[in-house]
């Protein structure tokens, strides 16, 4: 029986996203049961005088179509492994050369577990699990840990790709390692990734999990970028985030959240008016520890904050399981479906702002633009440390030594005030004219990047995009592969030859 799919249900699922903003309809749905199925399906397209389009799809949690294959064929990732009765998991850890190696259509929280009955853990991890190795690979796969261990992609030791030729190239930093770098946030350009090779390391037990607050920007960027350069184990947090949270939304929004109590929040709502802040900030850290630790975590923590300007009184604290801390956002999750708030639009814009314009840029954004919304969803803002990422990888960040991740990941609810998807457009684009370099702005790089125009594009990649496009025209010279993140449009149908001297020209 054919794996390719094409009935509504199947065309109609692979035809939306997370996002909920716009929609494409492949012409089918393929569902491969092992690696060298994709293999013979690009073979297939490759073979055809108008090649179809591919796209993996994992958990489809992008915003703006980026795993779309409009009239083309969409992979369902999750059918890999899948042998009718019996589902092989293709995660396998090696305990004495302290690797997995994942499926790229494995869920981050099925690593998570799987890595933890070995007593042994991924390094870096994005904040929400539930989506697949392959999808956060191609993107980078940023956390509270990439100050110190990099991004996923830097986490990396080997591949397995399937390239836009139909050819399965296994590939690390020594072999085959122009389609490795390549294909490492390459948005999906250059190869399926069937499997990676993650670095492992020890698990921590438990976790000492951190909020302080902030009602001015300046002491919490500065505490921020103090904790980021605290890199050497053992020192400092193991992990570090921020969130802005603006005046509005404390004084109209929900009463309770995951971390903090109804009374936390009426304490911070009380800052907030007491300060005259627009928004109210802060730095969330975390303390990794295990029995051998437990009994000296308390005073690190307390030393730790001690170095920091946050408002005195407002830390808060609580003590975690380290799978209860990184899979916080899959508890947020069920709160939110039950309330019938996650199949909504998410017009989500994340940014990369260098460290030296994030003070005009929370000027310009929070106290202008989003000084008055009313968002329902997170605003995130912490640093990463540039030299942490690999320049050879297709990724993208600012030229700056530190430079800051900023997350507007708002919702727009329907019937709530945030549920003017139009209004967040209008937002999303004046934030994105106020960064636009080419106009003299603050020279942010888009994270999760979605561009109009091959224009937008070659901005986004500067003087990497000879590169980017040597590297297409080597692994996917077709251009059938991810057609939704639009970079590189499949090229047109071949023409018709000539007709031969004295031949009849007929219309058909």
């Amino acid at each position: 029986m054919s794996k390719i799919h094409t009935d509504h249900d199947a065309t109609t699922k692979a035809s939306s996203d997370f996002g909920h903003i716009v929609h494409a309809t492949p012409n089918g749905v393929f569902r491969p049961t092992f690696p060298a199925d994709i293999v013979a399906l690009i073979r297939l397209s490759l073979s055809q005088p108008t090649p179809f389009t591919v796209a993996p799809r994992g958990k489809g949690h992008s915003s703006r179509g980026q795993a779309f294959a409009p009239g083309g064929i969409v992979i369902d990732m999750s059918a890999l492994g899948d042998h009718g009765h019996h589902t092989s998991h293709r995660i396998d850890v090696s305990v004495d050369r302290m690797y997995v190696d994942a499926g790229g259509e494995q869920l981050w929280i099925d690593v998570l577990h799987t890595a933890l009955k070995h007593g042994l853990t991924p390094r870096v991890w994005t904040d929400y699990l539930r989506i697949t190795v392959g999808g956060t690979l191609s993107n980078a796969g940023i956390g509270g840990q990439a100050f110190r261990h990099g991004p996923q992609i830097s986490n990396v030791h080997e591949l397995d790709v399937v390239t836009g030729m139909g050819e399965m190239i296994t590939c690390s930093p020594e072999v085959n390692s122009a389609l490795f770098f390549a294909v490492l946030g390459g948005l999906g350009q250059f190869g399926v990734i069937t499997r990676a090779r993650i670095r492992l390391e020890p698990a921590p037990k438990r976790v000492k999990w951190v909020r302080i607050a902030y009602s001015d920007v300046h002491p919490f960027t500065t505490d921020q970028e103090l904790l980021i350069s605290k890199r050497a184990s053992g020192s400092g947090f193991d992990y570090v985030e921020g969130q802005v949270q603006l005046n509005w939304t404390l004084t109209q929004g929900r009463r309770s959240s995951s971390f903090f109590s109804a009374t936390d929040l009426a304490r911070l709502t009380g800052l907030a008016i007491d300060t005259g802040s627009v928004a109210i900030y802060y730095i969330e850290g975390a303390m990794y520890y295990d029995d051998n630790t437990a009994a000296s975590v308390d005073q690190k923590l307390d030393a730790l904050l001690e170095e920091l300007s946050f408002v005195r009184g407002f830390v808060f604290v609580r003590d975690a399981s380290y799978v209860e801390f990184l899979d916080r956002v899959g508890r947020e999750e069920q709160n939110l479906r039950s309330a019938g708030a996650w199949d909504v639009p998410h017009p989500w814009l994340n940014l990369f702002v260098p460290r030296s314009r994030i003070l005009h840029f929370d000027a310009a954004v929070f106290k202008g633009i989003l000084r008055n919304a009313n968002p329902v969803g997170l605003i995130l803002m912490y640093p990463m440390n540039k030299d942490m990422w690999d320049d050879r990888m297709t990724a993208m960040t600012p030229d700056e030594d530190v430079f800051y991740a900023v997350g507007l990941l708002r919702s727009a609810v329907a019937g709530g005030s945030g549920g003017d998807v139009e209004q967040l457009e209008r937002e999303n684009a004046a934030v994105l004219e106020l960064c636009d370099l080419a106009g003299g702005g603050i020279g942010c790089r888009q994270y999760l990047p979605h561009h109009a125009s091959r224009d937008g594009w070659r901005r986004h990649f500067g003087a990497k995009w000879g590169r980017v496009a040597d590297l297409k025209a080597r692994y996917d010279p077709r251009a059938i592969l991810s057609p939704g993140q639009g970079i590189f449009p499949p090229p047109p149908p071949p023409s018709p030859p000539p007709p031969a001297a004295g031949e009849p020209i007929t219309a058909s």
